[in-house]
C-alpha cells in the first residue's frame, strides 16, 4: 500500500487532477467507483482571484472522501505557501503543487511546468509550501521542459530534499504537451533515484497497461488522467486488476446508464441548474465516445437548455438505442 504522509490510500491508482474535469462530483464518483485518491481541479495561489464562481466552486470539498488533496498552482514562494495554508483551513488534508500543466496561458505565468526550468525557484517554491502547512505536500511535475532540458531526475531529487511526501510524474516534456508516446524511462531513473512514493502518468489507459507501466518504471501506483474521462470506473478496474490480477468486466449497459444519470444530477445539484446543464453536455460527449448512435445524440442534447430535459433525452437515448449498441 501506498502512504502519503499520515493516509494509507486504499489501492495504487489515483485518479489525476484535470481542469474542467475532475470537479467535486467527477471526483466522489470516482472514488465510489474504486479510485485510490483523486486530487482536485488546479486553483491558483492568487487568493484574491478565489472569488471567481470556477474558483470558488474549485475549492469546495464537502461530503469529500478523505483524503482530500487539494492542488495548487503560481510562481511565488510566499504566495504559493499562503494559498496552501488557507487551502488547508477549508480542508485540504493534502496540499498538491502544480509542475505539470503545459498550458500556455499557466506557462506564460512563470507556473505549471515553466516552473521545470528554474530549479532554484523549484526548491523555493517547495520548501516555502512545506514549511507552511502540516499537512503531505506532493508534487505532479513532467520530466523536463523539453527532449533536450529533460531534468525530472533534478527536480525529484530536489523534491524529495525539500519534504514533498509524493510525486506524479507524467512521462513527456512540456514541449511535447500531450504528443507521441508518454516515455517512461525517465519516471524510471526517478524511481530508483528517490525513495518517495511515485505515480507514473501519461498514456494509462487500462489494466494490462497499468501493470506494464509498473514492471517498467518500478512506480508505487500509477495516475490516471484523459482516460478516466467518460470511464469513472476505470481506476477501480485497473486498482482491482493491480491488486489481485482480475480484470472486472465493464459495466453493464443498465450500469453504465445509471452511472450516467447519478452523473448528471449531481452536476445539476453541484452548479445549479445553468450551469450544470452546460457542464453535463460535455461529461456526455465523453461518455459517449465511440459510440455511432451517439454522434446524432449529442448534437441535439447540446441545444437542451433544462435538466428536466436532458434527464428525459438521455433516458429515451439509452432506451431506444445506447442499450443495444452497449450490449453488441
Amino acid at each position: 500500500m501506498i502512504a502519503i504522509g499520515p493516509y494509507t490510500l486504499a489501492n495504487r491508482v489515483a485518479l489525476a487532477p484535470m481542469a474542467g474535469v475532475t470537479d467535486l462530483p467527477f471526483r466522489r464518483l470516482c472514488r465510489e467507483l474504486g479510485a485510490g485518491l483523486v486530487v482536485s481541479e488546479m486553483i491558483t495561489s492568487d487568493s484574491r482571484l478565489w472569488q471567481s464562481n470556477k474558483s470558488r466552486l474549485r475549492l469546495v470539498h464537502a461530503a469529500e472522501c478523505e483524503p482530500r488533496s487539494v492542488q495548487i498552482a503560481g510562481g511565488d514562494p510566499e504566495m504559493m505557501a499562503e494559498a496552501a495554508t488557507l487551502a488547508v483551513q477549508r480542508g485540504a488534508q493534502i496540499i498538491d503543487i502544480n509542475m505539470g500543466c503545459p498550458a500556455k496561458k499557466v506557462c506564460r505565468k512563470a507556473a505549471g511546468s515553466a516552473l521545470l526550468r528554474d530549479e532554484q525557484l523549484v526548491r523555493d517554491i517547495l520548501g516555502a509550501v512545506v514549511d507552511a502547512v502540516d499537512v503531505p505536500v506532493t508534487l505532479k511535475m513532467r520530466t523536463g521542459w523539453s527532449p533536450d532540458q529533460r531534468n525530472g531526475v533534478e527536480i525529484a531529487r530536489i523534491a524529495e530534499d525539500a519534504g514533498i511526501a509524493a510525486l506524479a510524474v507524467h512521462g513527456r516534456t512540456r514541449s511535447c504537451r500531450f504528443g507521441g508516446d508518454a516515455e517512461y524511462e525517465t519516471i524510471a531513473a526517478i524511481c530508483s533515484a528517490t525513495d518517495i512514493p511515485v505515480f507514473a502518468n501519461g498514456d494509462i489507459d487500462g489494466p494490462l497497461k497499468a501493470a506494464e507501466v509498473l514492471e517498467h518504471t518500478g512506480a508505487a501506483g500509477v495516475m490516471i488522467g484523459r482516460a478516466a474521462q467518460g470511464r469513472p470506473w476505470l481506476c477501480g478496474q485497473v486498482a482491482e486488476y493491480l491488486d489481485s490480477g482480475t480484470f472486472r468486466p465493464e459495466p453493464t449497459p443498465e450500469e453504465q446508464f445509471a452511472i450516467l444519470r447519478n452523473h448528471l444530477l449531481a452536476l445539476h445539484e453541484f452548479y445549479g441548474e445553468y450551469t450544470g446543464v452546460r457542464v453535463a453536455r460535455k461529461h456526455v460527449g465523453w461518455y459517449l465516445q465511440g459510440s455511432e448512435a451517439g454522434v446524432g445524440f449529442r448534437r441535439s442534447f447540446n441545444r437542451l437548455e433544462t435538466a428536466a430535459e436532458q434527464l428525459l433525452q438521455l433516458e429515451q437515448f439509452f432506451r431506444q438505442s445506447w442499450h443495444e449498441e452497449l450490449a453488441a
